[in-house]
C-alpha cells in the first residue's frame, strides 16, 4: 500500500473501535507500519495495546474501522486466515503444550505429511524434526526438537515461539512483551533475531515498558492512551521524557518517589539461612524499611524469599520475628507470623484469574468476614471497595474478573489481598515487572506508604534504578551468597554490578 505521499505501509489500521461490555477499550485507533521496520507501540497498562493486536490477529473482531495488510482487507479474519496472510503474534503469556516436543509445538496444526499421504492422521515426524532442527541452527536456538517443551524455563519457551513465528515466514510478527522473561543475553539474542528480521523486509509491531529497548531497537514510534492514538513518528523524534508525558497525559518528573521515613527497630532477621540456591545468608529489615535485593539472574534471591514465605524448604539456619526465633515450614506459618510475599508471576501463583477483582482482594483474608460460618459480603465489599480506592484500581467494578485487568492493575490487586491483613513483613518479588510507567510510580508511592506504616519491605527487583532509587540499604546476591551490604547513599549502578559478577565484595 502506498499513500499520496508515496509513503510505503504494510499495514494501515484506521480507526478502530472495540467495546466490551462497560468499558471502551479502542476508541478510533490508528496504526500505520512500514515494512522491515520495527514499530514500537507504548502505553500504559490498560491503553489498549494487546487489544490492539488481538484485533489484528484476528483474536477480536472490530466494531468499527478498517484494516489493511498487504492490500487485505482483513474485516471478518480468524486467526487462522492471519497466520495464512503472513501475521504471527507471540504472546506476553505463552500458552505451549507443554507435554509435546518443541518441534510439534513449532509446527502445531501444520505437521508435515509423508510422501504419498495427507490427513491429520499421519506426521512425517523425520521431516519435522530435521526442519525444527535447521531452525533452531539457523536462529542460534541451543535445544533439541525432540525435548518436551516442560523441560525448558520461561525464556526457553518464548524463544521457541519466536522460533515459531520466524517458521511461518510471516511478514508481519507482533510481540507483545517479549523480553518480560528473558536474561540480558536472551535479550541480546532476541534484538539479533529482530535485525536480521527486519534486514528481510519483516515488520514488527513490538509492545514494551521498556524505555532501553524502545531506543535500542524501534524505528517508529506510536503512543496511545486510553484505547487512542496519541502520536506517531521516527524514533528519533522521540526521548524518554516525551514518551512518559504523552503516555501518561502528564510529566512524571520522579518515577522513584522514594520519601523518608523513621526507621525502627529489626523485624525480620535470618542468620547463617541456606536452602537449595543459597547458602549462608544471614540479614535483618527494620520497621519502615525497604530492603533491596539485588543481584543477576540466578543469584538466589528468588529463592531467599520463597524459604521465607514457606513455599520451599530452607535447611539450615535461623528466623527471627520481633527477635523472637521462628520456624517457618509452611505458607501458614509465615502469614501466621506477619510475613506476606507477592510473586514475581502474578497470573500463575498470585491470582485466581477467573475470579472477580472483589474475591481475589479478600481471598487471603476470609477469615475476618466470616467470624461464623457464613460470610459478611457487605463488609467484604466495603473493604475491598476502599482497597480500590486506595491502590487506585482501574476495574469497571469490583465483579469484573481479575483476568480482565491490565497487567498494572492486576499487581495492585495482589498487594492490596496481602495489605490488608496484619502484615509485619512484605516480600514483593520484582513489584513492577510487566508495568508501564504510570502504574509504576503508583506502586513505588505505595511502598512508601507502606513504609511510613511501619511495615518492614524486600523487594527484589533486576532494575537497578528501582532498586537505587528505592531501597533504604540493598543487598547483593552472587552465586547463592551474599557478597555486599550497601547503603543507600554509597550505592551506585557500578559498586552494584561489580559485587553482583563476583569482580569485588563488600560485607560491613
Amino acid at each position: 500500500m502506498t499513500t499520496s505521499s508515496g509513503e510505503s505501509y504494510v499495514l494501515e489500521m484506521d480507526k478502530i473501535t472495540k467495546s466490551f461490555p462497560g468499558v471502551k477499550a479502542l476508541d478510533g485507533m490508528t496504526l500505520k507500519v512500514r515494512p522491515g521496520t520495527v514499530h514500537c507501540l507504548v502505553g500504559e497498562n490498560g491503553a489498549g495495546k494487546s487489544t490492539l493486536m488481538k484485533v489484528l490477529s484476528g483474536a477480536y473482531t472490530i466494531d468499527e474501522g478498517r484494516i489493511l495488510f498487504k492490500g487485505n482487507d482483513l474485516h471478518g479474519q480468524k486467526t487462522a486466515d492471519t497466520l495464512e496472510l503472513g501475521i504471527s503474534m507471540i504472546h506476553q503469556e505463552l500458552s505451549p503444550v507443554r507435554e509435546m516436543t518443541l518441534a510439534e509445538n513449532v509446527f502445531l496444526g501444520r505437521e508435515p505429511s509423508p510422501p504419498g499421504r495427507s490427513g491429520r492422521f499421519f506426521v512425517h515426524f523425520r521431516k519435522m524434526y530435521h526442519d525444527t532442527k535447521e531452525l533452531f541452527d539457523r536462529i542460534g536456538l541451543p535445544y533439541d526438537p525432540k525435548a518436551k517443551m516442560s523441560t525448558l524455563s520461561v525464556a526457553g519457551m518464548q524463544q521457541v515461539e519466536i522460533a515459531k513465528a520466524i517458521s511461518r515466514n510471516a511478514s508481519l510478527i507482533l510481540m507483545d512483551e517479549p523480553t518480560s522473561a528473558l536474561t540480558d543475553k536472551e535479550v541480546d539474542m532476541l534484538f539479533k533475531q529482530i535485525r536480521e528480521l527486519r534486514a528481510a523486509g519483516v515488520a514488527i509491531v513490538y509492545i514494551t515498558h521498556k524505555m532501553d529497548e524502545i531506543f535500542t531497537i524501534a524505528d517508529d514510534i506510536t503512543v496511545m492512551r486510553d484505547g487512542k492514538w496519541i502520536a506517531s513518528g521516527p524514533a528519533s523524534d522521540f526521548d524518554q521524557e516525551k514518551i512518559i508525558s504523552l503516555m501518561v497525559g502528564r510529566t512524571i518528573t520522579e518515577v522513584f518517589p522514594k520519601i523518608e521515613v523513621s526507621i525502627g527497630s529489626d523485624i525480620l532477621a535470618v542468620k547463617n539461612l541456606c536452602g537449595k540456591g543459597f547458602r549462608d545468608v544471614s540479614f535483618s529489615v527494620r520497621e519502615g524499611e525497604i530492603l533491596g535485593l539485588a543481584g543477576l539472574v540466578g543469584a538466589g534471591r528468588t529463592e531467599v524469599a520463597r524459604a521465607l514465605f514457606g513455599l520451599d524448604p530452607y535447611t539450615a539456619g535461623e528466623v527471627f520475628i520481633d527477635s523472637k526465633p521462628v520456624t517457618i515450614r509452611t505458607v501458614r506459618d509465615a502469614i501466621a507470623k506477619g510475613i506476606a510475599m507477592v510473586s514475581e508471576d502474578r497470573k500463575q501463583e498470585g491470582l485466581v484469574l477467573m475470579r472477580s477483582v472483589r474475591e481475589n482482594t479478600s481471598l487471603a483474608n476470609l477469615r475476618q468476614f466470616a467470624p461464623g460460618f457464613f460470610l459478611d459480603g457487605k463488609r467484604e465489599s466495603e473493604v475491598v471497595a476502599d482497597m480500590i480506592d486506595l491502590l487506585r484500581v482501574k476495574t469497571t467494578n469490583m465483579n469484573t474478573p481479575v483476568q480482565n485487568l491490565s497487567g498494572g492493575n492486576q499487581q495492585k490487586v495482589v498487594i492490596s489481598k496481602w495489605i490488608m491483613g496484619d502484615l509485619k513483613v512484605l516480600i514483593l518479588d520484582e513489584p513492577t515487572r510487566g508495568v508501564d510507567v504510570g502504574s509504576k510510580s503508583e506502586i513505588h508511592k505505595l511502598m512508601c506508604e507502606l513504609a511510613s506504616r511501619k511495615l518492614a519491605i524486600i523487594m527484589i527487583s533486576s532494575e537497578l534504578p528501582e532498586i537505587l532509587g528505592m531501597s533504604d540499604r540493598i543487598i547483593v546476591m552472587h552465586e547463592g551468597k551474599m557478597r555486599g551490604i550497601l547503603p543507600r547513599g554509597e550505592a551506585t549502578q557500578e559498586s552494584i554490578m561489580n559485587i553482583a559478577t563476583g569482580a569485588s565484595q563488600r560485607i560491613a
